[in-house]
């Protein structure tokens, strides 16, 4: 099969297009002829070699396809059923032919884009387990979201409100990004520079992809009983101390999240949240804005807009046929 490759740490315009083995299931496991693949932010972090990955690695996150073949042990599926997978431990998505777990494979409803659908593993998941089986995300509720109009923010804001908060506000790095945010439905949208001049004591729950120093200046923005939600590193901040006293006379707490673990230890878990993100997105109640589809020989210049934090929406990879 064809495949984009990682050979090199050099970036995404070192990734080359080229013929791999083409994987089998193992037991468990099921494997799908891709049809179109999700672009993600961490995609670029591992062709730049800032998330370790063994090398040559086929990076992809997120797809959607068909099923090509079940492992020893799999049922439920058929060989050509159309679905949507994570195949955030194993990669693979931007080669033709990728393998996961089989809780991880949810089929699509009835009538959904495949190309929308391949954008919805991710971070629609991501929002929907986190707000509310990590954050307990309550009905009235306050949220504030980080880089909200981003691929993981736009959801983050969207499943909130879904969930019940009374109030929705976002941060962004830019002008443009505002009103993109705006449109997304966020009650307010503040620039990043305005956060250290924010009102205290604000917010029940706040998401964090970004870190950084606004990590810790967002701590200040939690009431009593706060949640602040670490998930992700798009600053590439590196870790950010805090002080437990501070959480322990606050009153409030830090929760770490990560969608590549929770998937390895409990695949049928999140394959539940799958679903659930597929037909919330497929009935229109969230949205992804899925703003380009490019063929898969683009990834590079895809991943580098990624990695320079110029894109708003999501973008879809799309294979040629095998």
């Amino acid at each position: 099969m064809k495949a984009v490759q990682i050979t090199s740490y050099d970036g995404p315009d070192a990734l080359s297009y080229d013929e791999v083995p083409t994987p089998e299931p193992k037991q468990g496991q099921i494997s799908l002829d891709v049809e179109f693949a999700g672009a993600n932010y961490v995609e670029a972090l591992f062709a730049g070699g800032l998330v370790p990955a063994p090398l040559p690695w086929v990076p992809g996150i997120e797809v959607s396809g068909r099923v090509r073949a079940l492992g020893e042990g799999v049922t439920g599926f058929t060989s050509g059923d159309q679905v949507a997978a994570l195949t955030i431990n194993d990669g693979g998505g931007y080669g033709q032919v990728a393998v996961t777990q089989a809780g991880l494979v949810a089929p699509l409803p009835a009538g959904m884009d495949p190309a929308l659908a391949a954008v919805v593993p991710s971070n629609t998941t991501t929002a929907l387990i986190t707000l509310e089986r990590i954050a307990h995300l309550a009905p009235g509720e306050h949220v504030l979201v980080h880089a909200a109009a981003g691929g993981l923010g736009s959801q983050f804001g969207q499943v909130a409100r879904f969930l019940g908060a009374d109030r929705v506000v976002g941060v962004v790095g830019s002008q443009e990004k505002r009103q993109a945010a705006l449109d997304l439905g966020y009650d307010e949208v503040w620039l990043r520079a305005e956060i250290d001049n924010a009102k205290p004591n604000q917010f029940d729950v706040i998401a964090d992809p970004v870190s950084g120093p606004g990590r810790r200046t967002s701590l200040g923005l939690l009431r009593l009983g706060g949640r602040l939600l670490a998930v992700g590193d798009a600053a590439q901040a590196g870790d950010q101390g805090i002080s437990s006293n501070m959480l322990w006379f606050g009153g409030i707490g830090v929760l770490g999240f990560n969608l590549g673990t929770l998937s390895a230890a409990d695949p049928n878990l999140v394959g539940s949240y799958l679903r659930r993100a597929l037909n919330l997105v497929a009935t229109g109640e969230i949205t992804v804005h899925l703003t380009e589809q490019a063929p898969i020989q683009d990834a590079p210049r895809v991943l580098a807009a990624l990695r320079g934090g110029t894109t708003l929406g999501k973008t879809v990879l799309v294979h040629e046929t095998t």
